[in-house]
């Protein structure tokens, strides 16, 4: 299904497993670059088989451009995927939380390189992440739009921290204009507050991200559990439709 590849991460302290996915049309054409899609929750236990499988199968089917997959297995995800939080219960629940700015910095500094370095891309980066791993690529999208030029934002996580993130996000997109990104939001038959904060986060996105491509996809017969699958076959036919 793909490669292993071991990186150490100065930034972080510790080695980070990178499971990568490389599609048939690699090795067939030695001049060719491609895509790469970044995957939160990334290990061989988490979501990397699907999300490689639904790559293969969608580029097969010609639905989608051949793309490379770096998986980012997990070490500790609530403390990769967290910002510090002002709530005792948070603090309580996730005793380790709020290393994303150090998480941040380990794919901007470390892991994009280091993928650059070592396989053929293009410019065209796409980052998925759901939950925790959505409140991460909500953080990203908000503070360091230019990693990515699209992102897949699944059932994030809006609820950390009082939900400031989102009530920071018009200040921030004025801080830091996402430009012309894709970016697809999520939600299925989940928690109220979950299907709140992915609508609001839509509506936020399209009033102050510019020229921002901002597609929101509401999947009401799919729970926390079932939508992450359904919700990347949908944004890759949209936002990677084969050219």
């Amino acid at each position: 299904m793909g490669v292993i590849h071991q990186l150490w991460s100065a930034g972080l302290g510790e080695m980070r497993t990178l499971n990568i996915y490389l599609p048939m049309e690699y090795e067939a054409d030695s001049s060719r670059t491609f895509p790469v899609i970044y995957l939160l929750d990334g290990a061989a236990d988490e979501d990397f088989p699907h999300i490689a499988g639904l790559t293969q199968f969608m580029t097969m089917y010609e639905l989608m451009n051949p793309s490379i997959v770096v998986g980012i297995a997990n070490t500790d995800r609530k403390r990769d995927f967290t910002f510090p939080t002002t709530i005792a219960k948070d603090k309580q629940d996730f005793p380790t939380s709020g290393g994303s700015a150090k998480f941040i910095s380990f794919i901007e500094k470390e892991l994009q390189p280091y993928i650059g370095s070592h396989f053929r891309i293009n410019g065209n980066r796409t980052l998925i992440g759901q939950s925790l791993g959505g409140l991460l690529a909500t953080e990203v999208l908000l503070k360091k739009p230019d990693l990515f030029e699209t992102y897949i934002i699944v059932s994030p996580s809006l609820w950390w921290d009082n939900e400031s993130l989102l009530k920071q996000a018009p200040a921030l997109m004025k801080e830091n204009s996402p430009g012309a990104k894709r970016i697809y939001v999520s939600v299925g038959h989940e928690h109220r507050i979950m299907r709140r904060d992915a609508r609001a986060l839509s509506r936020t996105l399209k009033r102050g991200a510019g020229n921002a491509f901002v597609y929101f996809d509401y999947l009401p017969h799919e729970t926390h559990a079932t939508i992450l699958h359904r919700s990347v076959y949908n944004a890759l036919e949209l936002l990677h439709k084969k050219k």
